[in-house]
């Protein structure tokens, strides 16, 4: 990056877009609010008469009670400059994270529902944006990851999402703007300073900005340093799940607790974050990862220890520490009719077969077992996981247990290799 900003133009803005876009096939939506911003780069990517298909996608929030106006208003702009213009109404419903937070995941749920495989989705986000974004991030505690702010490109579904202004300032857009003359939506919103990234946006960088008028110049650089700071840790990540030997569990899924052990504390956290975001899972709060530590890595190995966020949950079961979801699904099983005799099959024609849950106390005898034992202790002896083990399903024939999930089938009720039989199939929901 060189040291002095570039000059914002149709030209300089082609520097920043996806190389492979440049075919006849390719489509640019271009996230339009109608703001300044949005104008700014719908227009000047028109006077590229780039090989591309461009359409204005803008979402309206029904939150202004403007909004309507500046839908219209933006169909307006577009069809002046000859862009096919959809527009989509969201509901926004605050989660408890802030209405700014449930606004951007309607909207962007929106995005990835239009841009298809091999589409572009272009935003307007900005150098003012981006140092406000990496700003609020520092304030509430954050990593390298955190510290690479907004990417300049990232996937999108089965599309690619590409930020080409991020290396431009407002002011920048506002001097194209004029020079063009250009029209564009004023949210009256964004003078509100109760909303975090206003107060940022209105009384901190301004002041910034005089003490230290390249800063943002310089936190672009920081951002970009720690993208590529969590690129190589991302790649270490990637070795380290390969090494502690993930595998899916009947719920969930399971990694290596002795190799997780045997790692440096920042290593571990490195390989768990990693191994919770491929999984799509949010990330543990620092309170969380001091229990991690204390209950589930230097705990015993036998400590039925549950350390949960949000719809996560981290448990240790037989040396390996499982990941699940929260709550766990319901398990279903199902009879299968087979000629199977590759597997262990139930007898048909039993009378009176229903399914119960265990009450303790049960007792059976496995095939191939020379004697019966207590339940509690086959299932210890079958590793079936101790959070499954309550809604565990119980086959019985009358008053005789014939059947344990799909665990086993007990003796004396197994079909012959010559005939019909039930292969049992004990499965959850989603998880």
């Amino acid at each position: 990056m060189t040291s002095s900003a570039p000059i914002f133009s149709p030209a300089a803005l082609r520097a920043y877009l996806p190389d492979s876009g440049n075919s006849a096939d390719a489509v640019y939506w271009v996230g339009f609010s109608g703001g300044l911003d949005s104008t700014v780069l719908l227009h000047a990517l028109v006077q590229l008469q780039l090989p591309v298909t461009i359409r204005a996608l803008h979402i309206n929030h029904q939150i202004s009670p403007h909004a309507d106006q500046w839908q219209a208003r933006c169909a307006v702009i577009c069809a002046q400059l000859g862009i096919e213009f959809t527009a989509e109404k969201v509901s926004v419903i605050n989660s408890g994270k802030g209405i700014e937070d449930a606004a951007r995941a309607a909207r962007y749920a929106v995005f990835e529902s239009y841009a298809g495989a091999g589409d572009f989705l272009l935003t307007a986000h900005h150098a003012n944006d981006q140092a406000e974004t990496l700003l609020l991030r520092l304030l509430r505690g954050t990593g390298p990851r955190g510290l690479a702010a907004m990417a300049v490109q990232r996937p999108l579904g089965q599309a690619t999402l590409v930020r080409p202004l991020l290396n431009f300032s407002r002011a920048q857009l506002e001097s194209y703007a004029r020079e063009h003359q250009l029209q564009w939506v004023e949210d009256e919103s964004n003078q509100d300073d109760a909303y975090d990234r206003n107060f940022l946006r209105n009384q901190v960088l301004p002041l910034l900005a005089i003490r230290w008028p390249g800063f943002m110049r310089k936190w672009q650089q920081t951002a970009e340093l720690c993208a590529e700071q969590e690129l190589l840790l991302e790649a270490i990540a990637q070795e380290d799940l390969a090494a502690a030997a993930p595998r899916a569990a009947r719920i969930g899924q399971s990694i290596d607790l002795a190799f997780l052990r045997a790692c440096a504390p920042a290593r571990q956290q490195n390989l768990l974050r990693y191994w919770l975001r491929s999984d799509g899972c949010s990330t543990p709060e620092q309170n969380h990862w001091q229990q991690i530590q204390a209950q589930l890595l230097q705990g015993r190995e036998d400590a039925e220890a549950n350390v949960t966020w949000g719809d996560v949950s981290l448990r240790v079961f037989r040396a390996r520490l499982y990941l699940l979801p929260v709550p766990l699904p319901e398990m279903a099983l199902t009879l299968i009719e087979t000629s199977d005799n590759q597997s262990l099959r139930l007898k048909m024609g039993l009378p009176n077969l229903h399914i119960r849950t265990r009450v303790g106390g049960e007792r059976c005898k496995p095939a191939g077992r020379n004697h019966s034992q207590t339940l509690k202790k086959l299932l210890q002896e079958y590793s079936l996981e101790p959070w499954l083990r309550e809604q565990l399903p119980l086959v019985y024939s009358g008053d005789e247990l014939v059947a344990v999930g799909d665990l086993w089938v007990c003796d004396g009720v197994v079909a012959g290799c010559d005939e019909a039989g039930y292969r049992l199939v004990w499965t959850g929901g989603a998880e």
